[in-house]
């Protein structure tokens, strides 16, 4: 039987929305992503407490079941099931979200074309809300040549969730899929085009990568008018070897502007205001110059926003760079009355296609609405960038997230659609909340507050900001603590600052750093004495997590009295204790006088020691600037909102690249 592979192509009147793919390169690490085996779920429900559900077990059955890459994939769009098999594009990257497409367009129906060929079923499936499947409907296939089948599926029940998707069943011989796409009948038959920003400081290698993908990649090149590296680094894409052979390759698509540092906001608006004002593109896409893209999100994500009902913010999830299953981030929101981001609720991250399937994750099913996309990945049309401006400076750290509330403020939703997404290194992997970004999460967290928070005062805010300095106080990370006063000063003096600082605060806070211990930093352990304390811990226990309020306050009270006491001797010359970064708790370090902690990387550590008259005289600041901060808060809101329009506007931002250099 014939199996030359066929791109998925759309007839006169209809707007391809999906191609069904397979990964690229044969990478099989990543099958689970694109295929899922039925017999692989095979075996005894097991309870997932931390996803609230009961899941199938992985790998059950016997390991003969499991899908085998070699025998399956035979092309980009083209796969096999051989005689016997039950294979599922109920996968990440191949199940329709049938509901975003009903909740933020006007289609009603989508067509689900398939070319096929061999001896077999091809059922239909679809779920709700809850995660219940159904099948819709299945045919029967019998042939030595490809033939097509269409299936046509109305969206009309998917309010609060579910998705359409396929299963190839082969019996008495193997059933091959030549060619699938979702497709649908629409005025909208022309795509738009789009720009792509990438914002790099010194990752050339990394960025050369991804231009050499996006050059290989015709059905993107067609709808793209410029890639604009905004390059912020010391060491330049255009040094690197490979970069003058990926640019030919591009013919002219390409361009590279140089200029200072100014953040990823700066970075990100340089590029907006670019495609902006060249006036040729339909959407700015932006992407971290650390990610691997799947090509394919980019054409579906430019789909979407065509046909959205108004000018919509598409964005892409992140799937996880190191364990390429692992979908990290579903979607995000931000919790109005603490005033903190986080997974949009009823996500979680860390969701394994390697270990559970889309069909026995119940929760993947349910519609999940975010209120902004990490730029990451995330596709803004010009002219919502026309109506609303360029980034707030902030350097880095929630720019992304007041630019998606600003968004929806004026009438512009942000979807993150699933089947769009990059892989990127997940957050986990690093721990910026300690270094000199310690000043930009805590300045941005409440400037973006006072921009957009419904609640007076901001809710919880303050209080957890005082929290927050309390925990670096008693855990001795000092310097921590003073970049988080640093924020709240810089706050009180307005808006104004926020141009000023975009450019010069990174510098003077790394200089602020080499004067604490806890950012001395070292590569090797044999370069501090060792960890000994002069007594055992008591009953050999390990210091416990506090739990509950009388808990919490037990342990802030025990540290807090500490701090009263001389710091012994012997934690002068030896570090107490040594904490992996995996156990970096405020209280635990509360109980010592000094301790060894490791840094989230793995690659360097720090020896933190308690200095009573520098933790009374940071405390007090800290009561003093909060209190402040809680009396001056209605008026810093008016003045910031006031500001807002100016300090995200094209003029301040060219204003400020000039005042830094080109």
């Amino acid at each position: 039987m014939t199996e030359a592979e066929t791109e998925p192509t759309a007839s006169t009147g209809e707007r391809l929305l999906q191609r069904v793919i397979m990964p690229q390169d044969a990478d099989y690490d990543v099958l689970p992503l694109y295929v899922e085996s039925e017999l692989r779920r095979s075996g005894a429900p097991a309870a997932d407490s931390s996803l609230g559900h009961t899941m199938a077990q992985p790998n059950g059955g016997d390991q003969g079941d499991t899908l085998s890459g070699s025998s399956l994939v035979t092309g980009r769009y083209a796969m096999r099931a051989q005689d016997g098999q039950i294979l599922s594009l109920g996968s990440y990257f191949n199940a329709f979200p049938a509901s975003y497409w009903q909740r933020w367009t006007d289609l009603t129906s989508v067509r689900l074309r398939l070319t096929v060929v061999g001896s077999g079923s091809v059922i239909v499936q679809r779920s709700t809300s809850k995660g219940h499947v159904m099948r819709v409907e299945s045919r029967q296939v019998d042939s030595t040549e490809p033939e097509e089948l269409d299936f046509e599926l109305p969206l009309k029940t998917f309010i609060d969730g579910g998705w359409y998707w396929f299963d190839l069943a082969a019996d008495g011989g193997d059933l091959a899929l030549v060619a699938g796409a979702w497709l649908t009948d629409t005025e909208k038959t022309t795509s738009g085009t789009l720009s792509i920003g990438i914002t790099t400081f010194n990752r050339s290698d990394f960025c050369v990568d991804q231009l050499v993908a996006l050059a290989g990649q015709e059905q993107v090149l067609a709808i793209l008018d410029e890639i604009l590296i905004i390059d912020q680094g010391t060491q330049k894409v255009v040094d690197d070897p490979r970069f003058a052979d990926v640019a030919g390759r591009l013919k002219g698509q390409l361009r590279v502007i140089n200029q200072p540092n100014l953040g990823g906001s700066g970075g990100f608006s340089r590029a907006m205001d670019e495609t902006a004002t060249k006036g040729e593109s339909t959407y700015c896409l932006l992407l971290d110059d650390d990610v691997v893209c799947e090509p394919e999100g980019i054409l579906r994500a430019v789909t979407f926003a065509d046909l959205t009902r108004t000018s919509t913010i598409v964005g892409g999830q992140m799937l996880s760079l190191y364990d390429r299953c692992v979908l990290h981030a579903y979607g995000e929101a931000v919790a109005q009355y603490r005033w903190f981001w986080g997974p949009a609720p009823g996500t979680f991250h860390g969701m394994d296609f390697g270990q559970r399937s889309l069909r026995a994750t119940p929760w993947l099913h349910r519609r999940i609405d975010v209120d902004y996309n990490g730029w990451w990945m995330c596709l803004i049309p010009t002219d919502v960038i026309r109506k609303i401006g360029l980034s707030v400076p902030m350097f880095i750290k929630w720019d992304d997230a007041e630019y998606g509330l600003r968004a929806r403020e004026a009438g512009h939703p942000t979807v993150t659609l699933p089947g769009v997404a990059v892989w990127h290194v997940p957050w986990h992997e690093k721990d910026d909340t300690l270094d000199w970004q310690a000043y930009f999460h805590r300045r941005n967290r409440v400037s973006s507050a006072l921009l957009h928070s419904p609640y007076e005062r901001g809710g919880r805010l303050i209080l957890e900001s005082f929290q927050t300095q309390v925990k670096h106080l008693l855990a001795m990370q000092y310097s921590a603590a003073e970049m988080g006063l640093m924020a709240i000063e810089d706050l009180l003096e307005g808006p104004q600052r926020m141009h000023r600082d975009v450019a010069d605060r990174v510098p003077e806070l790394r200089a602020l750093r080499k004067e604490y211990a806890d950012s001395q930093l070292a590569d090797d352990l044999e370069k501090f004495p060792p960890a000994r304390r002069k007594k055992p811990p008591k009953r050999g226990q390990s210091p416990m997590a506090p739990t509950g309020k009388v808990g919490l306050v037990r342990s802030v009270a025990l540290g807090s009295v500490r701090q009263l006491l001389p710091v012994r001797a012997s934690a002068r010359r030896n570090p107490e204790l040594a904490v992996p970064h995996l156990y970096l708790n405020w209280w635990r370090l509360a109980q010592v006088d000094s301790a060894l902690v490791s840094g989230a990387d793995g690659a360097s550590a720090a020896w933190y020691q308690r200095e009573p008259e520098l933790f009374r005289s940071l405390l007090a600041r800290s009561v003093t600037l909060h209190a402040q901060l809680w009396r001056e808060w209605p008026q810093l809101c008016e003045q910031y909102r006031q500001a807002l329009p100016t300090m995200s506007s094209p003029e301040a931002w060219r204003q400020t690249i000039e005042e830094h250099g080109s």
